[in-house]
C-alpha cells in the first residue's frame, strides 16, 4: 500500500484557494445567489472529478465548506467554524493567492502576505496540526538568475510593508510601488516573496514547508491528459493564437519555458505534506517544482509545436518552416507586429459599425496585448532553479509512491504534452466540439490568408507612397523593373523554339 496514501487516511485537511480522507475543509468566499454547498457541488460536477466520484461516490460528504474571505483581517470565519478548524485540522495546504500580475499592491499584500500571516496564527493554535504547507511560486525570486531552495531576505521587512498598507492611501501606494518592488517585475512576484519571508519568520514551532511551482499548465496524466480551466499564462496565448488574433510575440526562442503540469504540482505538494509531518525536518524546507534543469523545453519549440497541432502537420515540418513560430525578438518585428495587430482590428470594427453591430475587436485586442506585455518578462528570460530537496524527497519514496505520486518531470514528453494541452483547451476550457476541429483549421487558414493579403497590400501601399516621395526609391524601382524585364527577355531568347 502507498505510504503517503496511508498517512492521509483519517486526516482532516484545511485547503485555502479551493472551492481516503476524513474531511477536507476548504475556505470558500461567499458569492451572491449561491450557497457554499452549491459552490462545492458546482466544482465537483466538473469532469475533473468524475474519476474521484467513481472511486468515492460520497466524496461530497467529505468536503466541508467554511465561509471565509481572505480580504478581511480576521478572514471572516465564524466563531463556531473557527473552533472546529482549530480542534480538528491535521494539515494545512495554503494555496490561496491573487495571481494577477497587475494587481494593486495593497490587494496583493492582503491576500499573499497578511492572509498567510493570519493562517499561521491560526495554525499555531491547532493542537493536532502536523504540517503547514505554503504554496508559493518559483518566480518569487525572479530578480535572481540562479535560485536555490532557500528563503531569500526581502529588502524591506514584511511587517513594515503590512503596517504601511494600513495608513497609506492608494495614490501614495501607486507612487511608491515601483520603488518598493525594485527588481521584481510585478506586485505578484514581490508579494509572494514577502509571503515566504512571513512563513520563515513567523512559523514558530510549526512544521512548515514551501513549494515553489513554475508556470503551471494543463494536466499531464491525472485524472486525464490536457485538463485546464483557466486562461492564465500559456493557455491565454494558445487561445489567442488558435483563434487567429495573435500572430507573433516579442520573445526569446531559446529561453527556457519552465512549465510544470498541475497534477505534478499536486503530487509533489502531497508528498511534501507527508514528509514534513512524518519526518519533521529541523528547519523549514523549500521544494522547487520546476522542469528547466531536468527536462528543458524552449519557447520557440513550443511555438512550433502549437503550430503543428493547429495545422495538423508533423512537428519536424513545422520546425523547418521559415517564420512559422510565434516568437520574434527584433525591434523592427515588434513595430511590424503592432501594425499587423491593430490595422485589421480597426478595419473589422469599422465594418461592424457600418453593418450596425457593436464593435468588439479593439477591446479584445487590448486584453490580448495587455496579457502579452505582462508575460514578456518571463518569455524572454531563463532561470536556474536547484532541485536538491525535491530530488531528495523523490529518493525517499517507495516505488509504489513514486508511481502514484509521480512528480519526476524527466519522464515528460513535451511534444505529447503540448498537443494534449492545446486539445484540452479546446475541449475543457472553451468547451468546443472536437468534431469541429477540421472547420476550425479551415477558419485559421482563412485568417492566415487574409493576414498575408493584408501584409501584401500594406507593403504595396507603403512602397507606392515611398516612390511618390523619394527619387531614390523611384530609381531603385525602375532599376528592379528594368532588370527583371531584361532577364525575362534573355530567357525567352535563349529558350529552344518549339516547332
Amino acid at each position: 500500500m502507498s505510504t503517503i496514501a496511508a498517512f492521509y487516511e483519517g486526516k482532516s485537511i484545511l485547503i485555502t484557494g479551493a472551492t481516503g480522507l476524513k474531511v477536507i475543509y476548504i475556505l470558500v468566499r461567499p458569492k451572491a445567489g449561491h450557497t457554499l454547498q452549491q459552490r462545492v457541488v458546482q466544482i465537483l460536477n466538473s469532469k475533473l472529478f468524475e474519476k474521484v466520484k467513481e472511486v468515492c461516490p460520497n466524496v461530497h460528504e467529505k468536503i466541508r465548506a467554511i465561509k471565509s474571505d481572505l480580504n478581511h483581517s480576521d478572514l471572516a470565519i465564524s466563531k463556531e467554524d473557527m473552533q472546529e478548524l482549530l480542534s480538528c485540522t491535521d494539515i494545512i495546504f495554503h494555496c490561496a493567492a491573487t495571481v494577477r500580475f497587475d494587481d494593486h499592491l495593497r490587494h496583493a499584500v492582503q491576500l499573499n502576505v497578511i492572509a498567510t500571516q493570519k493562517l499561521l496564527l491560526m495554525a499555531s493554535q491547532m493542537p493536532k496540526l502536523k504540517a503547514f504547507i505554503h504554496l508559493s511560486t518559483a518566480f518569487s525570486n525572479c530578480n535572481l538568475k540562479h535560485i536555490d531552495e532557500v528563503v531569500y531576505p526581502c529588502p524591506v521587512e514584511p511587517k513594515k510593508i503590512i503596517d504601511s498598507m494600513e495608513w497609506l492611501d492608494d495614490a501614495i501606494i501607486d507612487e511608491i510601488t515601483p520603488k518598493l518592488i525594485g527588481d521584481w517585475p510585478n506586485t505578484y512576484t514581490y508579494s509572494k516573496a514577502l509571503g515566504e519571508t512571513v512563513v520563515h519568520q513567523e512559523s514558530g514551532r510549526l512544521n512548515t514547508a514551501i513549494v515553489r511551482p513554475s508556470i503551471v499548465g494543463a494536466t499531464w496524466q491525472e485524472p486525464f491528459p490536457g485538463w485546464v480551466d483557466n486562461t492564465n499564462g500559456p493557455s491565454g496565448l494558445i487561445i489567442a493564437t488558435g483563434k487567429g488574433f495573435l500572430r507573433g510575440l516579442r520573445a526569446t526562442p531559446m529561453a527556457v519555458a519552465d512549465m510544470i503540469p498541475v497534477d505534478t504540482v499536486v503530487n509533489l505538494t502531497l508528498a511534501v505534506g507527508w514528509y514534513t509531518a512524518v519526518h519533521r525536518p529541523k528547519s523549514s524546507l523549500v521544494y522547487h517544482c520546476t522542469s528547466g534543469n531536468l527536462n528543458p523545453c524552449y519557447w520557440g519549440k513550443i511555438g512550433f509545436q502549437v503550430l503543428a497541432v493547429f495545422e495538423k502537420v508533423p512537428f519536424e515540418k513545422a520546425f523547418r518552416r521559415p517564420n512559422a513560430g510565434l516568437t520574434v525578438n527584433t525591434i523592427t518585428s515588434q513595430y511590424w507586429n503592432a501594425i499587423n495587430h491593430w490595422a485589421p482590428v480597426i478595419l473589422y470594427d469599422f465594418y461592424l459599425r457600418l453593418t450596425g453591430r457593436k464593435p468588439r475587436m479593439t477591446k479584445l485586442m487590448n486584453r490580448i496585448l495587455k496579457m502579452v506585455s505582462m508575460l514578456e518578462y518571463f518569455i524572454n528570460r531563463s532561470w536556474e532553479w536547484s532541485t536538491d530537496n525535491t530530488e531528495m524527497l523523490m529518493s525517499t519514496l517507495t516505488p509504489e509512491d513514486q508511481r502514484i505520486f509521480n512528480f519526476d518531470v524527466r519522464q515528460l514528453n513535451w511534444l505529447d504534452y503540448i498537443e494534449n494541452y492545446v486539445l484540452g483547451i479546446k475541449k475543457y476550457l472553451l468547451k468546443e466540439d472536437m468534431a469541429g476541429v477540421p472547420e476550425a483549421k479551415q477558419h485559421l487558414k482563412r485568417l492566415r490568408n487574409i493576414h498575408y493579403l493584408f501584409n501584401t497590400a500594406l507593403f504595396l501601399i507603403a512602397w507606392r507612397l515611398l516612390i511618390a516621395r523619394s527619387q531614390v526609391a523611384r530609381n531603385v524601382w525602375f532599376f528592379i523593373v528594368s532588370f527583371c524585364y531584361k532577364c525575362l527577355s534573355y530567357f525567352r531568347a535563349s529558350s529552344p523554339l518549339k516547332v
